[in-house]
């Protein structure tokens, strides 16, 4: 049998070096990503932590699931972000050092909605921003330039500003029984074996392809 797809490669498709891996790419402890999930940039798609995940200065993290495919410019707003909105001025004046330094208490334990939490086999269209503590759902897509300001259904398609919910991509029954098949956490070889049923099957050729199936 044909070998799968090595995870840990940075980029793996040579030819686009647009296109790396996110799991070999990230060092923070506070993110964590699934096996093959991608991001895709023409500029410097290395720099994902920095330029992507935005004001993340702790605790909550960040965690993305496997097979989600982040297109270019998708950007992960996290809670650091939050300024104090009770009271007359937004503005973070202790941040700003000298005197003002000694009101920090003022700007912290502010607001926080936890860690951000896309799931498994998720498209995140070109520009999408994913606002702090938003729980993306398994299967779903988020539409091109997208803010995602509250949580998603699995399978559930979203698009807009802020994003609502356009439709699910498929009925309830039937996504319980994609949840049940769970074919991102098929072995690899496995999932190899079945590529085909996974991209163009049915539920059905997927419920029968899985491990521990008769016939599988």
């Amino acid at each position: 049998m044909p070998l799968p797809a090595d995870p840990t490669v940075l980029h793996p498709m040579p030819e686009q070096p647009r296109v790396v891996l996110l799991k070999p790419l990230v060092k923070s402890p506070l993110i964590e990503v699934g096996e093959y999930s991608y991001y895709d940039d023409p500029d410097d798609p290395t720099a994902f932590e920095t330029r992507n995940v935005l004001y993340h200065f702790g605790p909550e993290r960040l965690v993305i699931g496997k097979f989600c495919a982040l297109a270019t410019g998708v950007r992960f707003i996290m809670n650091g972000a939050n300024h104090r909105m009770d009271g007359p001025s937004t503005f973070p004046f202790p941040a700003m050092g000298g005197s003002w330094a000694a009101h920090m208490d003022l700007v912290t334990n502010l607001p926080n909605r936890g860690d951000t939490v896309v799931g498994n086999d998720v498209w995140l269209g070109h520009g999408a921003t994913v606002m702090p503590g938003v729980r993306i759902g398994h299967g779903a897509i988020i539409g091109t330039g997208s803010v995602v300001t509250s949580d998603v259904p699995d399978y559930g398609i979203v698009g807009g500003n802020p994003a609502r919910l356009i439709r699910t991509r498929y009925s309830e029954d039937e996504i319980a029984r994609l949840l049940a098949v769970a074919w991102w956490d098929w072995p690899a070889e496995h999932i190899t074996e079945h590529i085909r049923t996974i991209i163009a099957g049915t539920i059905a050729d997927l419920e029968a392809a899985a491990p521990g199936a008769p016939g599988a």
